[in-house]
């Protein structure tokens, strides 16, 4: 699910995450045709792999907002480990901010129906101009 390579001076957001978002998001980004929005798996979260997500973010010079995409609701998930451990190794100028659910008491909606209408709002958050 590669799809087209990007052009890394081109991107201006980077879409971190870890685990099935990922696929949503980049089918997504696909279907879309978005060009400047690249999205980068981050499966081990700790110790947390500073030195190759900074390798990582180096391919796309010109991407300024990093964004810490994940299904789980705001105050659940890897979200609260990476707003406090990853700023700092952030090269310079680059802002970290966070696409997911509200946070709730759940972790889980209970529907189906309700959890594919929050994930399409989510996926489409991330990706947003």
């Amino acid at each position: 699910m590669a799809g087209r390579p990007l052009d890394g001076a081109a991107v201006r957001r980077v879409l971190l995450c870890s685990g099935k978002v990922a696929y949503d998001l980049m089918a997504q980004r696909e279907s879309e045709g978005s060009t400047d929005v690249a999205v980068v798996r981050v499966e081990q979260l700790y110790p947390l792999p500073a030195q190759q997500i900074a390798e990582a973010l180096e391919q796309y010079p010109n991407a300024t907002d990093v964004v810490w995409v994940q299904e789980e609701p705001a105050n659940m998930g890897a979200w609260q480990f990476m707003a406090v451990n990853l700023p700092e190794h952030l090269p310079s100028g680059r802002t970290f901010r966070r696409v997911s659910r509200r946070a709730s008491a759940s972790p889980a909606v209970g529907s189906a129906k309700v959890h594919d209408v929050e994930q399409r709002q989510l996926v489409a958050e991330a990706l947003a101009k």
